[in-house]
């Protein structure tokens, strides 16, 4: 299989140039070594390596400052994010004759902001959209904020709201009187504990590591990590509550990580009837995965939407 490209405008093609990554950020000179190539990389199952990665990726592409995340919680791969920002830019372009919506008057939906607030600091940094983070996790919340607190770009452009309730998606963070442009989510991927604690030891074998269940490359709490019946039932949840909000937004969507997911969400997206419904290929070298996006507004609708709210706003 050909390794998958990132998309046209994700500013992370090819190799990291470390010597200007080490210039934002010098603590990452430390963790550089020559990988079997003789190229300069880092240890990518060292979560410390990892996590001075992302920051100096944070500081140098969209001037982050004072990013820190607390011990354990998740701290994703910046390149597929921002693959995920992009493409979603695609989407709402597909409502508004091609052209992107940009500014704050575009409000996204981040479902499970997380600690690390990666979707609002790249989809306000390359698109200047106002973005809502709701988050279950009252840790990750303290940990949003802090961010936000630190770096004057996100204090005007991002609401962080708690989510009292687990399983609910859209209630108790949006009203019935307020819209969003879209919603983006990335759902917990394993069904329990217990296999995601399998899927960590399988990892660290094929690495030939040391066995260690509390070390994960990328780290990651419970809500982030599992959700009884995992994926495919989280979406599932997202898409049944979606209808109550089916006027209130354009375009709703989630990564979905495995493939053999989506005959099974394609067949709960029936039951609530959506206008159309899209499948969105990404990749970042051999690794692949998908946006499913859906809309319950017609064309015509869709075009109304992108006059009113977008038309001083595009490029």
């Amino acid at each position: 299989m050909a390794k998958q490209a990132l998309h046209p405008r994700n500013p992370h093609q090819g190799l990291y140039d470390f010597e200007k990554l080490i210039k934002n950020h010098p603590p990452l000179q430390k963790f550089l070594e020559e990988n079997d190539f003789g190229q300069l990389s880092i240890d990518f199952a060292n979560p410390k390596a990892v996590l001075a990665l992302n920051t100096a990726l944070l500081v140098h592409f969209y001037d982050v400052e004072a990013w820190t995340i607390p011990a354990g919680y998740l701290c994703p791969p910046i390149p597929g994010r921002a693959d995920y920002i992009h493409y979603a830019a695609d989407l709402l372009a597909s409502s508004n004759e091609g052209q992107i919506p940009i500014g704050p008057q575009v409000t996204c939906l981040d479902i499970g902001t997380g600690a690390n607030l990666i979707y609002p600091i790249i989809g306000i940094r390359a698109y200047h959209w106002r973005f809502i983070g709701a988050e279950v996790d009252d840790l990750a919340l303290a940990s949003a904020r802090n961010i936000q607190k630190k770096n004057d770009f996100l204090k005007a452009q991002l609401s962080l709201k708690k989510q009292p309730e687990p399983h609910s998606i859209f209630k108790h963070v949006l009203s019935k009187e307020e819209y969003i442009d879209l919603s983006i989510c990335n759902p917990p991927f394993y069904e329990s504990q217990e296999k995601a604690t399998r899927a960590t030891l399988r990892k660290q074998r094929n690495l030939k590591q040391k066995l260690n269940i509390d070390r994960r490359n990328f780290g990651g709490q419970q809500h982030e990590l599992w959700y009884p019946g995992g994926e495919r039932t989280f979406i599932s949840r997202m898409i049944a509550q979606s209808q109550a909000f089916a006027k209130n937004c354009c375009w709703f969507t989630s990564l979905v990580a495995q493939e053999n997911h989506l005959p099974k969400l394609y067949k709960e997206l029936e039951k609530v009837k959506p206008v159309e419904v899209k499948t969105i290929d990404m990749g970042q070298g051999n690794k692949r995965s998908r946006i499913l996006a859906w809309t319950y507004l017609t064309k015509k609708q869709q075009k109304a939407w992108a006059n009113y709210r977008w038309s001083r706003t595009s490029r």
